[in-house]
């Protein structure tokens, strides 16, 4: 039966799991629902009846990318939709967007804290004209970070400033628009044609509040995510079923606008 599609999940290769998921856990101060492996979070999907999970990765450094890129390679499956990443500091960035698409990746994960930019940065400017003339759906973690000091480099105001330069680039704003400013979400950024997820956000907002986003927001432009193994994709399910969204723009959250944008 078709299921649910969770556009913000990650996971490690078996042995960094075991050491990424403590550490990150400790530098967040959070509990993760699972132990951050591939196998854990299929489980964690049949349980949840989520039917496939993009895969987000982090490139911390710019070495990284052959690596993320491969086990993207290994790991990708009718289920499992790896979106890998690479470093803005790196040389060869933009030879790194051409081949994740000819690879045939639907998209890229970005990370301003960790990878060290400011969301609206002149130098990132060739990186999203490559993307967007790609087609590629670029994921940008948006908001605070809560495993860092909240410095203002991924807030509302920035985001505003790459859709108006790049108004074509398929932009998701993580986190409800951007994680813990959301107020600046909903003044700067809601009814724009800028794709949210929910991921990491149900849970640190009023059930008003957040009806009221998700309500005002256009109904083709909004995402299930968990952030599992940072929230349980069971969980995340439940509260959004809570919200009494309505019939279609729940199924659209939770389904069709996915699949719409990964074009599946």
């Amino acid at each position: 039966m078709p299921g649910i599609i969770d556009f913000h999940a990650h996971a490690f290769p078996d042995p960094v799991a075991a050491a990424a998921v403590p550490a990150l856990a400790e530098k967040g101060q959070v509990s993760p629902c699972l132990d951050g492996r591939i196998d854990t979070l299929l489980a964690a999907m049949d349980q949840a009846e989520v039917e496939k999970s993009v895969l987000c990765s982090i490139a911390t450094r710019p070495g990284q990318f052959e690596s993320i890129l491969n086990w993207s390679k290994a790991i990708r499956s009718a289920r499992i939709i790896p979106f890998p990443s690479f470093h803005p500091e790196s040389p060869e960035a933009l030879a790194h967007i051409e081949t994740i698409r000819a690879e045939g990746f639907r998209g890229i994960k970005m990370h301003p804290y960790y990878q060290n930019f400011e969301i609206d940065e002149e130098r990132l400017f060739p990186f999203y004209e490559a993307m967007s003339a790609a087609g590629l759906v670029l994921v940008m973690h948006t908001g605070f970070d809560i495993g860092f000091p909240r410095a203002r480099i991924a807030g509302p105001d920035r985001i505003a400033r790459v859709l108006d330069r790049f108004p074509d680039l398929k932009f998701v704003a993580t986190h409800l628009g951007a994680w813990e400013m959301w107020d600046e979400v909903e003044e700067l950024l809601t009814g724009r044609r800028v794709y949210m997820d929910i991921s990491f956000s149900l849970q640190f907002l009023a059930p008003k509040k957040a009806r009221d986003m998700l309500l005002s927001h256009p109904a083709d432009r909004i995402l299930f995510g968990s952030d599992s193994p940072w929230a349980c994709q069971e969980e995340v399910v439940r509260l959004v079923k809570t919200l009494e969204l309505g019939e279609e723009r729940e199924e659209r959250l939770f389904r069709a606008n996915a699949l719409e944008l990964l074009g599946l």
